[in-house]
């Protein structure tokens, strides 16, 4: 028995609406509790509640990492087998390094890397390289972003080849270089605090005003947020879910060798399906011939394999590759604006 099998309908039917469409209202819960016929308290309950099981990990502000001025990439290295358990602390004590995972291939340490505006990525990079041990690594930065939004059916009604409408905030503009944006000191205090869980109580967006102080109100915080969001910086106000808690156990990366004329209508074609979550276009190299990653989520591996499956029977892409989850070193919320990432630069580069 999961964690997820001691969810009722209600619970269900509350996980996917705060994954969908968390309300920045004064009274958050309230709007939830008239969306899903009961009334609040059942609602900050059964939040509770799925807290508690561990498949709600948070309540927060997503932001869009590229937006916020940060480079980032995904990196797929070469390791010593016998050495890829060393190799993954190394990388994981990096504060951009946000997922790292082992997976089922030559390249069979992955993981993705950000850095704070004003960085040089490629720095990072070269440090990571050398300090890991990796004997080849390669830079895999979004070219062209088709979709990004993990949304968890808690029902189990989505069929493997299921399709659905790519939401705007589910593709915003990603470009290789993007300027920071020109924050105030409020909406820098405010991001240190909304990138945390929001408190279960009637009005947690005035808690959180209290965390950041200053005289600072609820209505700032909120008014805040809906800027953030209206700019395209915040992606979303929304639960961030523990996949196998959850009951999705299993995730694939498939990534595609999509013909360079054909990647205008694939990828597009890829992102719709509804079990994809993250959708992109990312750089070849000779011995990386894949142009198209989809990450796959399933309650079983042989759900991740008929999606994988009925997206390449759509495309008609053969060539393919799909890539396991074998081991998870670090998955974490990245944090934006925080000292650590000097505190890193400077034990790890001074003598680089």
């Amino acid at each position: 028995m999961t964690q997820a099998d001691e969810l009722d309908d209600l619970d269900r039917e509350l996980l996917n609406a705060v994954q969908w469409d968390f309300p920045l209202e004064t009274r958050p819960f309230a709007v939830l509790a008239d969306r899903l016929g009961v009334d609040e308290p059942t609602v900050r309950s059964r939040v509770a509640k799925v807290k508690e099981t561990g498949v709600l990990r948070q309540l927060s502000a997503i932001f869009d990492t590229r937006a916020l001025g940060y480079s980032s990439a995904l990196i797929a290295a070469k390791v010593d087998p016998e050495h890829i358990d060393d190799a993954a602390a190394v990388i994981s004590e990096h504060p951009g390094v946000s997922h790292n995972y082992k997976r089922n291939h030559d390249y069979n340490l992955w993981y993705t890397v950000a850095v704070p505006p004003g960085e040089s990525l490629d720095e990072h990079i070269d440090v990571l390289h050398r300090e890991s041990g990796s004997r080849v690594t390669r830079t895999l930065p979004t070219i062209k972003l088709y979709k990004i939004g993990v949304k968890l059916d808690m029902t189990g009604k989505t069929a493997a080849d299921a399709k659905v409408t790519v939401l705007e905030h589910e593709r915003p503009e990603r470009k290789a270089e993007m300027p920071a944006p020109d924050l105030s000191e409020l909406e820098l205090a405010t991001i240190r605090v909304v990138q945390h869980d929001l408190a279960n109580v009637e009005r947690p967006f005035a808690a959180y005003a209290e965390q950041i102080g200053g005289g600072v109100t609820e209505s700032d915080v909120l008014a805040v947020l809906r800027s953030l969001k209206e700019r395209k910086l915040m992606r979303r106000f929304a639960a961030v879910m523990n996949h196998r808690s959850a009951g999705f156990k299993a995730n694939a990366m498939g990534v595609w060798a999509v013909p360079e004329d054909r990647l205008d209508e694939i990828g597009p074609q890829m992102a719709g399906f509804a079990a994809v979550s993250h959708c992109y276009r990312r750089p070849t190299y000779d011995d990386w011939p894949y142009s198209v990653f989809t990450m796959v989520h399933g309650r079983t591996a042989r759900d991740c394999e008929a999606t994988i499956e009925a997206i390449r029977s759509e495309t008609g892409v053969d060539e393919f590759c799909l890539l396991w989850s074998v081991k998870e070193y670090k998955k974490v919320r990245l944090e934006y604006f925080t000292p650590a990432w000097d505190t890193w630069y400077a034990e790890h580069t001074t003598h680089a």
